[in-house]
């Protein structure tokens, strides 16, 4: 689920690591591994993870997300607030510069690696899909010298190509490139050079005048180095461009590792004023603390020949409730439920659930060891199956004779997989099922810290204070779920609420006006009931308020056989906008219907998807949802994913409507990027707790969908074979 603390939570880990890591390329101030405003070929380490923050005068500031997607290849999402020059008229011809947000989205790819005689050459766009103020396309080359120097040169075109430009040398090819078209992807755009973003302007890619840049970066020591450059970027005083005190293309810098994972960096821009730049760098691979911090696995008990020649098992001896008794004891220190049991002379099926480890792996293999101490000798098969929100996801069966002989072997997680065989978990039927929890009552009590981002009003949007959760679990497939919250910042000033004149309520774009009374909040307030309909098919019912924006009911089926890469699913969901401030009414709107206004409705709505999600290996998973949106626009999302064996989570995802652009508002469509953030890849420790954030470059109405906790597809993949497969090496841990 997306966590309260996300974005917070994602810098503060950035900027905490102390994973080791080679220097590898500094950072521009736009976020993207070069000098300072122009790009070098250099690529980052794959996976890595850079964001930077940075700020000068006139250039104002920009928070970067870049994202190295494989060894040549690489992604940047920016978010920028500056001024610009306004637009003159008749009435006011000498205007006020004034200040803009600004998203835009990059990709660099690298065409060849730098060898002895041979520079690394790469090709890349900046702002290709955002408002075309910094639109550009450009070929660079980087060439070390010795260890410590790298000279780069390049090519750019678009805002690139400006500073002393000439005619573009793919004009020899066709006349097609010699003039580039002016960009305008809104028929109502005041500029017709400058866009509101989310439209690919792929006529102008390479087209138009070009111009060179180039520089060099010398490392002086392990910490500290020096850039310089030659920028081919201009920025002439004309309508709606950036507002820079421009007077040199001559930029001068330094770069500062203050430790592994964090470079500062310093420059003199523009021949008139000095910047400041902080770039924090992880590698979702590596481990920012020691790994194996959790509790070493009990050694697995080996019978002795005899026991194991035993075809019964001698039921006065070991009664069966005693053998209950033992193995719930012993999973229990495992943080693991024992849910089922049932043995007969030759298997013992185990039912469990595991609340620790975010590997169903590691789990299963932790109880595996437990059984081999407690179930009786004659017992050859484990059969296990492990349990999340009372849905048994698996089978897996394992010989006991190989735990036995393969536990301090090499090479014995691919014995035991291999040795294993996998299935759908069986049915209740001869289960000696432990009777469902008492009522289990929990609660918690702490500070949170609410981040919206990027919500039209401005790029952040702050909330602190206190939360208390509680959560009662009436048996293993019901929960009752709750979380109220306390600002410590009083009453706030609140929004004009609905304002729209295109028909479509504000289903989303509002969010950040919700809970400004400065009295407590319902954040979430809703029970979740889970089954399993057949042994391939998951049901899920969650009613309440499901969220800060809406109330209501969400149903969900889901059809996920263990083996396949493919699941299907179908949800529905009855809701109902909530109030502003988040008690227990719902809202009340104004809408067109018919060209006239109707006043003062409850607005409701049905909204749902049918979703396909497929494992693509390699820990890649796409997602796509095609369905009802909130604002009632149909459509679909498209999602791409790739997660970590250390359980670290980064995709992104557009969603496209019968929304016009013009209706959805800058953006012109739903698109962001996605992390989760398992919580033991900083503690070192067992835990299946995550925080989430999503990056969006804009929070607007269109592709909007409820938020609800503990969809089914999250809910039983990690049950699945491939999740299964994925975190195998685990299984001994």
């Amino acid at each position: 689920m997306r966590r309260l603390i996300g974005h917070t939570a994602l810098l503060t880990m950035l900027a905490s690591t102390t994973a080791a890591q080679d220097n590898g390329p500094s950072y521009t101030v736009f976020g993207t591994p070069g000098l300072l405003e122009m790009p070098t070929a250099e690529s980052a380490a794959p996976n890595e993870i850079a964001v930077t923050l940075a700020y000068s005068a006139t250039g104002g500031y920009r928070t970067s997300f870049t994202y190295q997607l494989t060894d040549r290849l690489s992604g940047s999402f920016r978010y920028g607030v500056f001024d610009q020059y306004g637009q003159p008229t008749t009435a006011n011809p000498d205007p006020e510069n004034f200040e803009t947000f600004d998203r835009s989205f990059d990709v660099q790819y690298r065409l060849t690696n730098e060898s002895g005689y041979i520079p690394a050459i790469a090709v890349g766009m900046r702002d290709f899909l955002g408002t075309g103020r910094y639109s550009s396309e450009y070929i660079v080359a980087s060439k070390s010298i010795g260890s410590d120097l790298v000279v780069t040169a390049g090519l750019g075109w678009g805002r690139m190509g400006q500073k002393n430009s000439f005619a573009n040398p793919l004009g020899v090819v066709t006349d097609y490139f010699d003039d580039r078209p002016v960009y305008q992807d809104r028929e109502f755009s005041d500029d017709p050079t400058v866009g509101l973003g989310g439209q690919l302007s792929t006529n102008q890619w390479f087209r138009g005048d070009a111009a060179l840049f180039f520089g060099a970066e010398y490392q002086y020591s392990e910490k500290l180095g020096f850039k310089a450059e030659y920028s081919s970027i201009n920025y002439p005083e004309e309508v709606f461009n950036p507002a820079v005190d421009y007077a040199s293309p001559l930029n001068f810098g330094l770069s500062y590792r203050y430790k592994p994972g964090i470079e500062l960096g310093a420059s003199y821009m523009y021949g008139t004023e000095i910047g400041l730049r902080g770039t924090f760098i992880l590698n979702p691979t590596e481990r920012a603390t020691a790994s194996g911090l959790d509790p070493a696995p009990a050694p697995v008990r080996v019978r002795t020949a005899d026991q194991r020649a035993a075809a019964t098992w001698d039921r006065a001896r070991q009664p069966e409730a005693a053998v209950r008794k033992g193995l719930g004891d012993l999973l229990a220190i495992e943080g693991i439920e024992l849910v089922g049991l049932e043995i007969t002379d030759r298997t013992a099926r185990l039912r469990y659930e595991n609340t620790r480890y975010r590997s169903e792996a590691q789990a299963m293999g932790r109880a595996a060891r437990m059984m081999t101490q407690v179930i009786p000798p004659s017992v050859q098969t484990f059969i296990m199956e492990p349990v999340q929100a009372g849905l048994p996801l698996s089978q897996v069966r394992l010989p006991r004779d190989q735990i036995e002989s393969l536990e301090n072997t090499v090479g014995a997680s691919a014995a035991i997989y291999n040795a294993a065989s996998f299935g759908q978990a069986g049915v209740a039927a001869g289960l000696e099922s432990l009777p469902d929890p008492d009522p289990r009552f929990r609660w918690g009590v702490g500070p949170y810290l609410a981040l919206t981002v990027f919500d039209g009003s401005g790029p952040l949007n702050a909330d602190v204070g206190l939360e208390a959760m509680a959560e009662y679990q009436v048996s293993r497939n019901l929960i009752v779920s709750g979380r109220v919250q306390q600002t410590a910042l009083g009453e706030r000033d609140a929004l004009n609420f609905f304002d729209n004149e295109n028909g479509y309520v504000n289903v989303r774009s509002d969010q950040a006006y919700y809970g400004l009374s400065g009295d407590p909040v319902l954040t979430s307030l809703y029970g979740a009931y889970y089954t399993r309909v057949t042994p391939e098919i998951y049901g899920r019912v969650t009613a309440g308020y499901l969220e800060k924006m809406y109330g209501g009911v969400s149903t969900e089926l889901l059809w996920a056989p263990v083996a396949s890469r493919l699941a299907l699913g179908a949800e529905v969901d009855y809701v109902m906008l909530r109030d502003q401030d988040m008690g227990f009414g719902f809202a009340k709107y104004d809408t067109l219907a018919n060209d006239e206004r109707v006043e003062d409705g409850d607005y409701s709505t049905v909204t749902g998807h049918l979703s396909a999600y497929y494992d693509i290996g390699r820990g890649y998973q796409a997602q796509v949802d095609v369905g009802r949106y909130l604002a009632g626009d149909y459509g679909a999302t498209f999602a791409l994913d790739r997660e970590y064996e250390n359980g670290w989570k980064i995709g992104g995802y557009f969603t496209l409507t019968d929304m016009s652009s013009e209706d959805f508002g800058e953006g012109s469509f739903d698109k962001g990027i996605r992390i989760t953030i398992p919580y033991d890849y900083f503690l070192g420790t067992p835990t299946r707790n995550t925080t989430s954030t999503v990056l969006q470059s804009l929070a607007r109405d269109g592709g909007a969908k409820l938020q609800v906790n503990g969809r089914l597809y999250e809910t039983v993949r990690s049950g699945q074979l491939s999740d299964l497969t994925d975190t195998w090496g685990r299984f001994w841990r």
